[in-house]
């Protein structure tokens, strides 16, 4: 592997945002790809302008920015829009990404975790990661969780998580599974061991220690230019 990137996905209503919480208490490095399409699709941005020309208007609350409800009605029930939103919104997101990767790689983080909620679905990221972890939970749980949180009935939540891959499907492409099917407690001792697990690990080593001698060694020249021209 040349980088040392973790991949963390799950199901809609599989409680990741639960995992993420406890990562980022650890002081773990996560970016967070949800956040930067929201970011990526602001007004008057590239992403925005390409929506409004294939999605119309009505898409658009009043302050300009995208009803990502209106929008996710859409795609959720035609796939063909949702590969078209995705061709538009993906390339901006994945720049973003990148700068956020190497920022966390020159400042040393052991690894970076790259919470992507369809890392499955969209394949091809998945070469990119060390390591790929599902949080997982059981098909009830997860509809039941679903129709509370979004106060939807169980057509739509079943709608809903029918547009991505089963979880089941799911478990057989990742590296670590986190069963959030219990309490929370039980979800934060996965993940506490998890993390133990990422941390011992000495992938990506090589290049910190590369990284950390070309600026020692650039610090070093600019120290010697400046003592030459003073002196």
């Amino acid at each position: 592997s040349t980088m040392f990137l973790v991949g963390l996905s799950g199901g809609i209503a599989s409680g990741k945002s639960t995992v993420v919480a406890v990562l980022r208490e650890l002081g773990c490095a996560v970016i967070d790809a949800d956040l930067i399409a929201r970011q990526a699709v602001q007004p008057h941005s590239k992403a925005h302008q390409q929506i409004l020309r294939y999605f119309g208007t009505e898409i658009v609350l009043e302050n300009g920015e995208i009803n990502r409800e209106a929008l996710g009605d859409i795609i959720f029930s035609q796939p063909e829009k949702r590969r078209l939103l995705n061709s538009i919104t993906h390339p901006e997101i994945l720049k973003e990404m990148l700068k956020q990767i190497l920022k966390y790689f020159v400042l040393g983080y052991r690894y970076v975790i790259l919470d992507i909620p369809l890392l499955f679905e969209t394949r091809g990221l998945t070469k990119f990661m060390r390591y790929t972890v599902l949080v997982y939970c059981d098909p009830p749980a997860q509809r039941a969780r679903l129709m509370r949180r979004n106060g939807l009935d169980a057509a739509a939540a079943d709608a809903r998580i029918s547009s991505q891959i089963p979880l089941e499907e799911k478990l057989q492409w990742a590296t670590h599974v986190i069963d959030n099917s219990g309490d929370q407690e039980s979800t934060r001792r996965q993940v506490l061991r998890l993390h133990a697990r990422l941390e011992d690990s000495l992938d990506f080593l090589w290049a910190r220690l590369v990284v950390g001698a070309a600026v020692a060694g650039l610090g070093g020249l600019v120290f010697l230019l400046l003592r030459r021209l003073i002196s």
